[in-house]
Protein backbone atom coordinates (compact mmCIF):
# COMPACT_ATOMS: atom_id res chain seq x y z
CA UNK A 1 0.00 0.00 0.00
CA UNK A 2 2.46 2.34 1.12
CA UNK A 3 4.41 1.58 -2.66
CA UNK A 4 1.26 2.31 -4.29
CA UNK A 5 1.18 5.81 -2.30
CA UNK A 6 4.73 6.63 -3.29
CA UNK A 7 4.12 5.83 -6.96
CA UNK A 8 1.17 8.14 -7.13
CA UNK A 9 2.77 10.87 -5.19
CA UNK A 10 5.24 10.42 -7.82
CA UNK A 11 3.63 10.67 -10.71
CA UNK A 12 1.26 13.70 -9.58
CA UNK A 13 4.08 15.65 -8.93
CA UNK A 14 5.14 14.63 -12.38
CA UNK A 15 2.37 15.25 -13.64
CA UNK A 16 2.31 18.79 -12.08
CA UNK A 17 5.96 19.26 -13.25
CA UNK A 18 5.15 18.86 -16.73
CA UNK A 19 2.28 21.12 -16.81
CA UNK A 20 4.48 24.13 -15.66
CA UNK A 21 6.68 23.17 -18.23
CA UNK A 22 4.55 23.00 -21.22
CA UNK A 23 2.73 26.42 -20.00
CA UNK A 24 6.84 28.01 -19.69
CA UNK A 25 7.49 26.36 -22.82
CA UNK A 26 4.38 27.98 -24.37
CA UNK A 27 6.05 31.57 -24.28
CA UNK A 28 9.77 30.35 -24.74
CA UNK A 29 11.21 28.53 -27.65
CA UNK A 30 13.75 26.10 -27.73
CA UNK A 31 16.80 28.92 -28.66
CA UNK A 32 15.57 30.75 -25.43
CA UNK A 33 18.00 30.97 -22.84
CA UNK A 34 15.27 30.64 -20.44
CA UNK A 35 13.96 27.28 -22.21
CA UNK A 36 17.24 25.74 -21.95
CA UNK A 37 17.36 27.18 -18.15
CA UNK A 38 13.82 25.70 -17.44
CA UNK A 39 15.45 22.02 -19.12
CA UNK A 40 18.73 22.03 -16.91
CA UNK A 41 16.61 22.61 -13.99
CA UNK A 42 14.41 19.29 -14.84
CA UNK A 43 17.96 17.22 -14.84
CA UNK A 44 18.28 18.36 -11.39
CA UNK A 45 15.31 16.22 -10.18
CA UNK A 46 16.29 12.74 -9.50
CA UNK A 47 16.63 10.05 -12.39
CA UNK A 48 13.28 7.93 -11.55
CA UNK A 49 11.43 11.18 -11.82
CA UNK A 50 12.93 12.83 -14.91
CA UNK A 51 12.81 9.88 -16.52
CA UNK A 52 9.25 9.96 -16.19
CA UNK A 53 8.64 13.45 -17.16
CA UNK A 54 10.60 12.74 -20.24
CA UNK A 55 8.30 9.87 -21.39
CA UNK A 56 5.48 12.30 -20.50
CA UNK A 57 6.66 15.07 -22.30
CA UNK A 58 7.48 12.79 -25.38
CA UNK A 59 3.80 11.71 -25.15
CA UNK A 60 2.54 15.31 -24.90
CA UNK A 61 4.71 16.78 -27.82
CA UNK A 62 3.64 13.67 -30.09
CA UNK A 63 -0.02 13.18 -29.51
CA UNK A 64 -1.57 9.89 -29.07
CA UNK A 65 0.04 6.74 -29.39
CA UNK A 66 -1.96 5.20 -32.49
CA UNK A 67 -4.36 2.33 -31.63
CA UNK A 68 -2.35 0.23 -34.42
CA UNK A 69 1.15 0.21 -35.16
CA UNK A 70 3.44 -2.13 -36.88
CA UNK A 71 5.32 -2.98 -33.85
CA UNK A 72 1.97 -3.63 -31.85
CA UNK A 73 0.99 -6.22 -35.68
CA UNK A 74 1.00 -10.08 -34.61
CA UNK A 75 4.66 -10.91 -34.93
CA UNK A 76 3.38 -13.64 -37.31
CA UNK A 77 2.56 -11.68 -39.83
CA UNK A 78 5.61 -9.42 -39.49
CA UNK A 79 7.80 -12.41 -40.17
CA UNK A 80 5.70 -13.73 -43.37
CA UNK A 81 7.21 -13.01 -47.03
CA UNK A 82 6.01 -13.43 -49.92
CA UNK A 83 8.21 -12.91 -52.59
CA UNK A 84 6.85 -13.54 -56.16
CA UNK A 85 4.22 -10.28 -55.05
CA UNK A 86 7.28 -8.38 -53.53
CA UNK A 87 9.26 -5.20 -53.73
CA UNK A 88 9.66 -6.30 -57.17
CA UNK A 89 6.62 -6.18 -58.56
CA UNK A 90 5.69 -2.95 -56.61
CA UNK A 91 8.71 -1.74 -58.64
CA UNK A 92 6.63 -2.78 -62.15
CA UNK A 93 3.89 -1.57 -60.97
CA UNK A 94 5.07 2.17 -60.34
CA UNK A 95 7.09 1.91 -63.46
CA UNK A 96 4.08 1.05 -65.61
CA UNK A 97 1.92 4.08 -64.10
CA UNK A 98 4.71 6.00 -65.16
CA UNK A 99 4.47 4.46 -68.70
CA UNK A 100 0.99 5.20 -69.20
CA UNK A 101 1.18 8.72 -67.78
CA UNK A 102 4.18 9.46 -69.65
CA UNK A 103 5.08 7.23 -72.75
CA UNK A 104 8.81 7.15 -73.42
CA UNK A 105 9.99 7.86 -70.15
CA UNK A 106 11.52 4.52 -69.94
CA UNK A 107 13.91 2.93 -72.22
CA UNK A 108 11.26 0.01 -72.84
CA UNK A 109 7.61 0.61 -73.91
CA UNK A 110 5.89 -1.97 -71.71
CA UNK A 111 6.33 -4.22 -68.97
CA UNK A 112 6.58 -8.04 -69.07
CA UNK A 113 5.75 -9.68 -66.49
CA UNK A 114 7.61 -12.83 -66.08
CA UNK A 115 7.53 -13.02 -62.48
CA UNK A 116 3.99 -15.28 -61.81
CA UNK A 117 1.47 -17.79 -62.35
CA UNK A 118 -1.14 -15.86 -63.86
CA UNK A 119 -1.74 -17.36 -67.44
CA UNK A 120 -4.71 -14.87 -68.57
CA UNK A 121 -3.26 -12.03 -67.55
CA UNK A 122 -0.26 -12.47 -69.84
CA UNK A 123 -2.97 -13.52 -72.85
CA UNK A 124 -4.05 -17.19 -72.62
CA UNK A 125 -7.34 -17.54 -73.81
CA UNK A 126 -10.03 -19.43 -71.74
CA UNK A 127 -10.98 -22.74 -72.63
CA UNK A 128 -14.07 -22.26 -74.62
CA UNK A 129 -15.94 -25.06 -72.93
CA UNK A 130 -15.55 -23.94 -69.57
CA UNK A 131 -16.65 -20.92 -69.88
CA UNK A 132 -19.83 -21.88 -71.83
CA UNK A 133 -20.74 -23.94 -68.84
CA UNK A 134 -19.97 -21.45 -66.21
CA UNK A 135 -22.69 -18.50 -68.08
CA UNK A 136 -25.07 -21.30 -68.48
CA UNK A 137 -24.52 -21.64 -64.78
CA UNK A 138 -24.69 -18.11 -63.96
CA UNK A 139 -27.25 -17.34 -65.76
CA UNK A 140 -29.78 -20.24 -66.29
CA UNK A 141 -32.34 -18.15 -67.73
CA UNK A 142 -30.45 -18.46 -70.72
CA UNK A 143 -31.01 -22.48 -71.05
CA UNK A 144 -35.00 -21.26 -71.69
CA UNK A 145 -33.89 -18.91 -74.76
CA UNK A 146 -34.22 -20.95 -78.44
CA UNK A 147 -30.93 -18.85 -79.45
CA UNK A 148 -29.01 -20.45 -77.00
CA UNK A 149 -28.87 -23.28 -79.22
CA UNK A 150 -27.17 -21.38 -82.15
CA UNK A 151 -24.65 -20.04 -79.76
CA UNK A 152 -23.17 -22.89 -77.42
CA UNK A 153 -22.26 -26.22 -77.58
CA UNK A 154 -24.98 -28.99 -77.22
CA UNK A 155 -22.56 -30.93 -74.94
CA UNK A 156 -22.15 -27.37 -72.63
CA UNK A 157 -25.98 -26.95 -72.15
CA UNK A 158 -25.99 -30.74 -71.34
CA UNK A 159 -23.31 -30.42 -68.77
CA UNK A 160 -24.46 -27.04 -67.33
CA UNK A 161 -28.26 -28.28 -67.24
CA UNK A 162 -26.67 -31.02 -64.62
CA UNK A 163 -24.66 -29.26 -62.76
CA UNK A 164 -27.60 -26.59 -61.87
CA UNK A 165 -29.79 -30.25 -61.08
CA UNK A 166 -27.01 -30.63 -58.64
CA UNK A 167 -26.75 -27.86 -56.68
CA UNK A 168 -29.46 -27.01 -54.09
CA UNK A 169 -31.75 -23.86 -55.72
CA UNK A 170 -30.12 -24.21 -58.94
CA UNK A 171 -28.31 -21.13 -57.76
CA UNK A 172 -24.34 -20.17 -58.24
CA UNK A 173 -24.72 -17.36 -55.81
CA UNK A 174 -26.37 -19.42 -52.83
CA UNK A 175 -23.55 -21.13 -50.13
CA UNK A 176 -23.01 -24.69 -50.47
CA UNK A 177 -21.70 -27.69 -48.38
CA UNK A 178 -18.47 -26.61 -46.78
CA UNK A 179 -16.93 -29.43 -48.46
CA UNK A 180 -18.22 -28.65 -51.79
CA UNK A 181 -21.38 -29.52 -53.61
CA UNK A 182 -21.76 -33.31 -53.70
CA UNK A 183 -22.46 -33.45 -57.32
CA UNK A 184 -19.50 -31.58 -58.31
CA UNK A 185 -17.42 -34.21 -55.97
CA UNK A 186 -18.78 -37.07 -57.21
CA UNK A 187 -17.54 -35.82 -60.83
CA UNK A 188 -14.09 -35.23 -59.12
CA UNK A 189 -13.38 -38.02 -57.65
CA UNK A 190 -14.65 -40.22 -60.88
CA UNK A 191 -11.97 -37.89 -62.41
CA UNK A 192 -9.59 -38.74 -60.31
CA UNK A 193 -10.39 -42.81 -60.49
CA UNK A 194 -9.97 -42.50 -64.31
CA UNK A 195 -6.29 -40.89 -64.06
CA UNK A 196 -4.87 -43.17 -61.44
CA UNK A 197 -6.64 -46.28 -61.86
CA UNK A 198 -7.89 -46.52 -57.96
CA UNK A 199 -11.14 -45.72 -55.89
CA UNK A 200 -11.53 -41.87 -54.87
CA UNK A 201 -14.08 -41.10 -52.27
CA UNK A 202 -15.88 -38.00 -52.61
CA UNK A 203 -16.30 -37.55 -49.31
CA UNK A 204 -12.56 -37.41 -49.57
CA UNK A 205 -12.36 -34.03 -51.61
CA UNK A 206 -12.65 -30.47 -50.03
CA UNK A 207 -13.56 -28.29 -52.56
CA UNK A 208 -11.70 -24.67 -52.00
CA UNK A 209 -10.70 -21.05 -53.54
CA UNK A 210 -7.57 -22.18 -55.30
CA UNK A 211 -4.55 -24.70 -53.51
CA UNK A 212 -3.63 -21.99 -51.01
CA UNK A 213 -6.44 -22.06 -48.62
CA UNK A 214 -6.00 -25.94 -48.65
CA UNK A 215 -2.42 -25.68 -47.56
CA UNK A 216 -3.37 -22.98 -44.80
CA UNK A 217 -5.92 -24.92 -43.53
CA UNK A 218 -3.45 -27.93 -43.19
CA UNK A 219 -0.91 -25.89 -41.57
CA UNK A 220 -3.32 -24.77 -38.90
CA UNK A 221 -4.85 -27.92 -38.39
CA UNK A 222 -1.42 -29.62 -37.72
CA UNK A 223 1.18 -26.44 -35.77
CA UNK A 224 0.40 -26.37 -32.77
CA UNK A 225 3.52 -23.92 -31.42
CA UNK A 226 6.82 -23.21 -33.23
CA UNK A 227 7.88 -26.48 -31.76
CA UNK A 228 6.06 -28.26 -34.98
CA UNK A 229 8.30 -28.22 -38.11
CA UNK A 230 6.97 -29.19 -41.77
CA UNK A 231 9.59 -30.64 -43.93
CA UNK A 232 9.99 -28.37 -47.26
CA UNK A 233 11.76 -28.46 -50.53
CA UNK A 234 14.09 -25.87 -50.95
CA UNK A 235 13.63 -24.04 -53.60
CA UNK A 236 10.66 -24.04 -52.39
CA UNK A 237 7.21 -21.69 -53.18
CA UNK A 238 6.97 -19.14 -51.10
CA UNK A 239 3.49 -20.15 -50.27
CA UNK A 240 4.55 -22.35 -48.17
CA UNK A 241 6.93 -20.61 -45.30
CA UNK A 242 4.59 -17.87 -45.61
CA UNK A 243 2.14 -20.28 -44.32
CA UNK A 244 3.89 -22.06 -41.69
CA UNK A 245 5.33 -19.00 -40.35
CA UNK A 246 1.40 -17.36 -39.97
CA UNK A 247 0.41 -20.16 -37.98
CA UNK A 248 3.86 -20.34 -35.79
CA UNK A 249 5.27 -23.10 -37.03
CA UNK A 250 8.60 -23.99 -37.59
CA UNK A 251 10.06 -24.38 -41.57
CA UNK A 252 12.64 -27.47 -41.80
CA UNK A 253 14.38 -27.14 -45.06
CA UNK A 254 15.68 -30.25 -47.12
CA UNK A 255 17.44 -29.19 -50.52
CA UNK A 256 17.20 -30.05 -53.70
CA UNK A 257 20.11 -31.12 -55.76
CA UNK A 258 20.56 -28.57 -58.70
CA UNK A 259 23.08 -31.00 -60.03
CA UNK A 260 21.19 -33.68 -60.37
CA UNK A 261 18.05 -31.72 -62.79
CA UNK A 262 16.82 -30.62 -58.95
CA UNK A 263 16.73 -34.28 -57.35
CA UNK A 264 15.16 -34.81 -53.99
CA UNK A 265 17.34 -37.38 -52.05
CA UNK A 266 16.14 -39.37 -49.22
CA UNK A 267 19.55 -38.88 -47.66
CA UNK A 268 19.01 -35.35 -47.42
CA UNK A 269 15.62 -35.64 -45.85
CA UNK A 270 16.82 -38.04 -43.17
CA UNK A 271 19.46 -35.58 -41.83
CA UNK A 272 17.01 -32.46 -42.10
CA UNK A 273 14.77 -34.82 -40.36
CA UNK A 274 17.42 -35.80 -37.81
CA UNK A 275 18.66 -32.32 -37.87
CA UNK A 276 15.39 -30.74 -36.77
CA UNK A 277 14.90 -33.39 -33.56
CA UNK A 278 17.96 -32.59 -31.96
CA UNK A 279 16.50 -28.99 -32.01
CA UNK A 280 13.77 -30.10 -30.35
CA UNK A 281 11.68 -29.86 -33.22
CA UNK A 282 8.53 -32.21 -33.87
CA UNK A 283 8.24 -32.50 -37.75
CA UNK A 284 4.49 -33.29 -38.82
CA UNK A 285 4.71 -33.30 -42.42
CA UNK A 286 6.85 -33.44 -45.50
CA UNK A 287 5.57 -30.88 -48.56
CA UNK A 288 6.60 -32.66 -51.95
CA UNK A 289 5.94 -30.20 -55.05
CA UNK A 290 5.54 -32.67 -58.43
CA UNK A 291 5.85 -31.29 -61.01
CA UNK A 292 8.27 -28.54 -59.06
CA UNK A 293 7.84 -25.06 -58.13
CA UNK A 294 10.14 -22.51 -59.12
CA UNK A 295 12.55 -25.82 -60.25
CA UNK A 296 9.91 -27.19 -62.54
CA UNK A 297 11.24 -31.31 -62.24
CA UNK A 298 9.35 -34.04 -62.45
CA UNK A 299 9.83 -36.69 -59.92
CA UNK A 300 10.80 -39.99 -60.97
CA UNK A 301 8.46 -42.87 -59.99
CA UNK A 302 11.26 -44.82 -58.14
CA UNK A 303 11.36 -41.71 -56.27
CA UNK A 304 8.18 -41.28 -55.36
CA UNK A 305 7.86 -44.53 -53.83
CA UNK A 306 11.11 -43.80 -51.17
CA UNK A 307 9.46 -40.58 -50.54
CA UNK A 308 6.11 -42.20 -49.35
CA UNK A 309 8.04 -44.92 -47.83
CA UNK A 310 10.21 -42.12 -45.61
CA UNK A 311 7.00 -41.14 -44.89
CA UNK A 312 5.34 -44.53 -43.64
CA UNK A 313 8.60 -44.97 -41.66
CA UNK A 314 8.61 -41.55 -39.78
CA UNK A 315 4.88 -41.17 -39.31
CA UNK A 316 5.29 -37.64 -41.33
CA UNK A 317 1.51 -36.76 -43.15
CA UNK A 318 2.25 -36.59 -47.31
CA UNK A 319 1.49 -32.60 -48.89
CA UNK A 320 1.62 -33.34 -52.06
CA UNK A 321 1.47 -30.49 -54.45
CA UNK A 322 0.02 -31.40 -57.48
CA UNK A 323 -0.93 -28.54 -59.05
CA UNK A 324 1.09 -28.90 -62.25
CA UNK A 325 0.39 -32.38 -63.32
CA UNK A 326 -1.06 -31.58 -66.88
CA UNK A 327 2.28 -29.12 -67.50
CA UNK A 328 4.85 -31.75 -68.62
CA UNK A 329 7.02 -31.02 -71.50
CA UNK A 330 9.74 -33.52 -71.52
CA UNK A 331 8.87 -36.58 -73.48
CA UNK A 332 10.54 -38.95 -71.14
CA UNK A 333 8.48 -37.79 -68.37
CA UNK A 334 5.23 -38.39 -66.82
CA UNK A 335 3.01 -37.09 -64.13
CA UNK A 336 1.76 -39.79 -61.30
CA UNK A 337 -0.13 -39.10 -58.59
CA UNK A 338 1.41 -39.53 -54.89
CA UNK A 339 -2.04 -41.30 -54.08
CA UNK A 340 -1.30 -43.56 -56.62
CA UNK A 341 1.65 -44.60 -55.74
CA UNK A 342 0.50 -45.36 -52.01
CA UNK A 343 -2.24 -47.05 -53.82
CA UNK A 344 0.20 -49.25 -55.85
CA UNK A 345 2.87 -49.76 -53.18
CA UNK A 346 -0.39 -51.79 -51.05
CA UNK A 347 -1.28 -48.58 -48.69
CA UNK A 348 -4.36 -48.51 -48.11
CA UNK A 349 -6.46 -45.37 -46.84
CA UNK A 350 -5.77 -46.14 -43.33
CA UNK A 351 -2.18 -46.58 -44.01
CA UNK A 352 -0.65 -43.74 -44.53
CA UNK A 353 -1.98 -39.81 -44.25
CA UNK A 354 -1.95 -37.76 -47.77
CA UNK A 355 -3.16 -35.02 -48.56
CA UNK A 356 -2.87 -34.17 -52.20
CA UNK A 357 -3.74 -30.43 -53.72
CA UNK A 358 -5.19 -29.18 -57.57
CA UNK A 359 -6.47 -26.17 -58.90
CA UNK A 360 -7.59 -24.33 -61.55
CA UNK A 361 -5.13 -21.99 -61.58
CA UNK A 362 -2.38 -24.12 -63.39
CA UNK A 363 -2.48 -26.64 -66.37
CA UNK A 364 -4.01 -25.60 -69.27
CA UNK A 365 -6.77 -23.68 -67.98
CA UNK A 366 -4.78 -21.13 -66.44
CA UNK A 367 -8.24 -19.89 -64.30
CA UNK A 368 -6.29 -18.07 -61.48
CA UNK A 369 -8.59 -15.47 -60.74
CA UNK A 370 -11.92 -18.05 -60.57
CA UNK A 371 -10.53 -19.36 -57.54
CA UNK A 372 -11.60 -22.83 -57.60
CA UNK A 373 -9.58 -25.79 -56.51
CA UNK A 374 -9.82 -28.97 -54.11
CA UNK A 375 -7.63 -31.25 -51.98
CA UNK A 376 -8.24 -35.20 -51.42
CA UNK A 377 -7.68 -36.08 -47.94
CA UNK A 378 -6.81 -39.47 -46.80
CA UNK A 379 -5.28 -41.68 -44.11
CA UNK A 380 -6.90 -39.87 -41.25
CA UNK A 381 -9.26 -40.93 -38.80
CA UNK A 382 -13.16 -40.20 -38.28
CA UNK A 383 -11.94 -38.24 -35.56
CA UNK A 384 -9.70 -36.16 -37.52
CA UNK A 385 -11.91 -35.93 -40.40
CA UNK A 386 -14.70 -34.07 -38.04
CA UNK A 387 -11.83 -31.36 -37.44
CA UNK A 388 -11.59 -30.94 -41.15
CA UNK A 389 -14.89 -30.45 -41.54
CA UNK A 390 -15.03 -28.31 -38.25
CA UNK A 391 -12.03 -25.81 -40.13
CA UNK A 392 -13.86 -25.95 -43.73
CA UNK A 393 -17.46 -24.89 -42.29
CA UNK A 394 -15.41 -21.68 -40.74
CA UNK A 395 -15.35 -20.75 -43.65
CA UNK A 396 -18.92 -21.79 -44.93
CA UNK A 397 -17.89 -22.74 -48.72
CA UNK A 398 -15.65 -22.33 -51.31
CA UNK A 399 -16.92 -19.76 -54.31
CA UNK A 400 -19.23 -22.40 -56.27
CA UNK A 401 -17.76 -20.81 -60.04
CA UNK A 402 -14.32 -22.03 -58.84
CA UNK A 403 -15.75 -25.53 -57.72
CA UNK A 404 -18.28 -25.69 -61.12
CA UNK A 405 -14.61 -25.04 -62.99
CA UNK A 406 -12.54 -27.92 -60.44
CA UNK A 407 -15.11 -30.14 -61.68
CA UNK A 408 -14.74 -29.49 -65.07
CA UNK A 409 -11.01 -29.76 -65.28
CA UNK A 410 -11.42 -33.26 -64.16
CA UNK A 411 -14.19 -34.05 -66.54
CA UNK A 412 -13.43 -32.68 -69.86
CA UNK A 413 -15.34 -33.22 -72.74
CA UNK A 414 -14.60 -36.96 -74.02
CA UNK A 415 -14.86 -38.50 -77.53
CA UNK A 416 -18.12 -38.07 -79.36
CA UNK A 417 -18.95 -34.87 -77.43
CA UNK A 418 -19.61 -32.17 -79.62
CA UNK A 419 -16.47 -29.67 -77.80
CA UNK A 420 -14.36 -32.49 -77.83
CA UNK A 421 -12.23 -31.57 -81.24
CA UNK A 422 -12.01 -27.84 -80.72
CA UNK A 423 -11.48 -28.36 -76.63
CA UNK A 424 -8.32 -30.85 -77.69
CA UNK A 425 -7.07 -27.92 -80.27
CA UNK A 426 -7.20 -25.65 -77.74
CA UNK A 427 -5.91 -27.70 -74.54
CA UNK A 428 -3.08 -29.11 -77.28
CA UNK A 429 -2.40 -25.60 -78.71
CA UNK A 430 -1.58 -24.23 -75.33
CA UNK A 431 0.94 -26.98 -73.97
CA UNK A 432 2.71 -27.59 -76.97
CA UNK A 433 2.99 -23.27 -77.49
CA UNK A 434 4.14 -23.67 -73.28
CA UNK A 435 7.19 -26.53 -74.59
CA UNK A 436 8.66 -24.26 -76.78
CA UNK A 437 8.56 -21.44 -74.80
CA UNK A 438 10.41 -23.16 -72.18
CA UNK A 439 13.20 -24.44 -74.49
CA UNK A 440 13.59 -21.54 -76.23
CA UNK A 441 13.72 -19.59 -72.75
CA UNK A 442 16.24 -22.38 -71.52
CA UNK A 443 18.48 -22.05 -74.51
CA UNK A 444 19.34 -18.77 -73.87
CA UNK A 445 19.74 -18.85 -70.21
CA UNK A 446 22.33 -21.50 -71.03
CA UNK A 447 24.15 -19.03 -73.60
CA UNK A 448 24.57 -16.10 -70.75
CA UNK A 449 27.85 -15.60 -69.11
CA UNK A 450 27.99 -17.24 -65.69
CA UNK A 451 24.31 -18.70 -66.06
CA UNK A 452 23.25 -22.29 -66.25
CA UNK A 453 19.97 -23.74 -66.37
CA UNK A 454 18.42 -27.11 -66.39
CA UNK A 455 15.75 -28.11 -68.06
CA UNK A 456 12.20 -27.59 -67.53
CA UNK A 457 10.06 -30.83 -67.58
CA UNK A 458 7.13 -29.54 -66.24
CA UNK A 459 5.56 -26.37 -64.30
CA UNK A 460 5.29 -22.76 -65.54
CA UNK A 461 8.94 -21.74 -64.60
CA UNK A 462 12.57 -21.55 -65.49
CA UNK A 463 15.14 -21.29 -62.08
CA UNK A 464 18.43 -20.34 -63.78
CA UNK A 465 21.86 -20.23 -61.55
CA UNK A 466 24.00 -16.81 -61.82
CA UNK A 467 27.46 -16.69 -60.78
CA UNK A 468 27.44 -12.91 -60.19
CA UNK A 469 31.06 -11.13 -60.04
CA UNK A 470 32.08 -10.28 -56.93
CA UNK A 471 32.24 -6.75 -57.48
CA UNK A 472 28.54 -7.22 -57.98
CA UNK A 473 27.62 -8.99 -54.89
CA UNK A 474 29.41 -6.00 -53.21
CA UNK A 475 27.60 -3.62 -54.96
CA UNK A 476 24.55 -5.97 -53.61
CA UNK A 477 25.53 -5.56 -49.54
CA UNK A 478 26.03 -1.65 -50.39
CA UNK A 479 22.45 -1.21 -51.32
CA UNK A 480 21.60 -3.55 -48.39
CA UNK A 481 19.78 -6.25 -50.81
CA UNK A 482 20.86 -9.78 -52.03
CA UNK A 483 22.34 -9.88 -54.46
CA UNK A 484 20.17 -11.74 -57.15
CA UNK A 485 17.27 -9.12 -55.83
CA UNK A 486 20.25 -6.55 -57.01
CA UNK A 487 20.02 -8.10 -60.13
CA UNK A 488 16.77 -8.42 -61.07
CA UNK A 489 15.83 -4.49 -59.60
CA UNK A 490 18.17 -3.50 -61.94
CA UNK A 491 17.27 -5.77 -64.79
CA UNK A 492 13.88 -4.06 -64.01
CA UNK A 493 14.49 -0.74 -64.31
CA UNK A 494 16.97 -0.91 -67.41
CA UNK A 495 14.56 -3.68 -69.63
CA UNK A 496 10.84 -3.86 -67.99
CA UNK A 497 11.50 -7.23 -67.87
CA UNK A 498 9.99 -8.90 -64.22
CA UNK A 499 11.87 -11.89 -62.48
CA UNK A 500 12.02 -13.20 -58.94
CA UNK A 501 14.51 -13.48 -57.56
CA UNK A 502 15.87 -16.63 -56.18
CA UNK A 503 16.89 -15.58 -52.73
CA UNK A 504 12.96 -15.69 -52.19
CA UNK A 505 12.42 -19.11 -52.91
CA UNK A 506 15.47 -19.88 -50.39
CA UNK A 507 18.56 -21.54 -51.73
CA UNK A 508 22.23 -23.01 -50.61
CA UNK A 509 23.95 -20.39 -49.52
CA UNK A 510 26.54 -18.58 -51.76
CA UNK A 511 24.41 -19.16 -54.99
CA UNK A 512 22.31 -17.04 -56.81
CA UNK A 513 19.03 -17.85 -59.12
CA UNK A 514 15.85 -16.10 -60.33
CA UNK A 515 12.43 -17.27 -61.26
CA UNK A 516 11.48 -16.52 -65.05
CA UNK A 517 8.00 -17.84 -65.97
CA UNK A 518 7.05 -19.06 -69.53
CA UNK A 519 3.83 -17.65 -69.58
CA UNK A 520 4.50 -14.18 -71.85
CA UNK A 521 2.75 -15.26 -74.76
CA UNK A 522 5.41 -16.92 -77.40
CA UNK A 523 5.36 -13.22 -79.97
CA UNK A 524 6.40 -11.45 -77.02
CA UNK A 525 9.23 -14.51 -76.02
CA UNK A 526 12.18 -12.99 -78.69
CA UNK A 527 11.39 -9.61 -76.89
CA UNK A 528 12.27 -11.16 -73.14
CA UNK A 529 14.98 -13.13 -74.58
CA UNK A 530 16.97 -9.95 -75.96
CA UNK A 531 16.06 -7.28 -73.72
CA UNK A 532 17.76 -9.82 -71.06
CA UNK A 533 20.64 -10.91 -73.09
CA UNK A 534 21.49 -6.97 -73.98
CA UNK A 535 21.48 -6.04 -70.08
CA UNK A 536 22.96 -9.31 -68.87
CA UNK A 537 25.99 -8.56 -70.92
CA UNK A 538 26.37 -4.89 -70.23
CA UNK A 539 25.83 -5.98 -66.35
CA UNK A 540 28.83 -8.31 -66.20
CA UNK A 541 30.92 -5.75 -68.48
CA UNK A 542 29.77 -3.20 -65.50
CA UNK A 543 31.01 -5.41 -62.63
CA UNK A 544 33.25 -7.40 -63.76
CA UNK A 545 36.39 -8.82 -61.58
Amino acid sequence: MRKFVGERAKRLIASNTIASVVKFNHHYTPSSPNYCSNRSQLRRLPTSLYSLISSYSIMASSGPTPPVTVESLNPKVLKCEYAVRGEIVSIAQKLQQDLQANPGSHPFEEILYCNIGNPQHLGQKPITFFREVLALCDHPALLDKKETMGLFSADSIKRASLILDQIPGRATGAYSHSQGIKGLRDTIAAGIEARDGFPADPNDIFLTDGASPGVHMMMQLLIRSENDGILCPIPQYPLYSASIALHGGTLVRYYLDEATGWGLEVSELKKQLEAAKQKGITVRALVAINPGNPTGQVLAEDNQRQIVEFCKKEGLVLLADEVYQENIYAPDKKFHSFKKICRSMGYGDKDIPLVSFQSVSKGYHGECGKRGGYMEVTGFSPEVREQFYKVASVNLCSNISGQILASLVMSPPKVGDESYDAYMVERDGILKSLARRAKTLEDAFNSLEGVSCNRAEGAMYLFPNIRLPNKAIKAAEEAKKAADAYYAIRLLNATGVVVVPGSGFGQVSGSWHFRCTILPQEDKIPAVVSRLTDFHKKFMDEFRD
